[in-house]
């Protein structure tokens, strides 16, 4: 193993790991929190991310079909629910900051949909699923090797 392909020091893995838990819960639903880390991973090109959320996904009983389609879910939005769409809208808008910032409705299309706390932690998780995939990208970890 390299040290371009070690993991992350202890102190940081462990405080990105709280943040993970920390917006997860306060989510409420896991399969939204799968989806929205799948999507932005699919983004991100993050094989390790990748592989470890689509097993949770299905773990948390969530569909091939639907983790197929997810590339593609704004022309299979029959299959997402309306939430999990402006999710998905967000997650991409956090994401994808190349044009400037987040478009003033899709943030108000989410936040039309969810609390005020729901909108907080799905905002923080797709910033900390946008900084593992950063973090595990850059070091190039491979899939696979997630145990949980």
């Amino acid at each position: 193993m390299t040290a371009r392909t070690r993991l992350l020091d202890g102190e940081v893995q462990r405080a990105m790991s709280a943040l993970s838990a920390a917006a997860k819960k306060g989510l409420g639903d896991p399969v939204l929190a799968e989806l929205v880390m799948i999507r932005a991973s699919q983004l991100n090109h993050c094989a390790f991310c990748l592989d470890m959320h689509l097993t949770l996904a299905r773990e948390n009983g969530e569909s091939e079909q639907r983790l197929g389609l997810l590339d593609a879910w704004e022309e299979a939005e029959e299959l997402f629910s309306e939430r999990e769409r402006a999710a998905l809208a967000l997650t991409e808008a956090v994401t994808v900051l190349t044009e400037g910032f987040v478009p003033d409705a899709v943030y108000e299309r989410a936040a039309a949909l969810f609390s005020d706390g729901e909108l907080a932690h799905l905002v923080g998780l797709i910033s900390v699923i946008n900084g593992w995939n950063r973090l595990m990208v850059s070091r190039r970890i491979p899939p696979g090797g997630h145990t949980p």
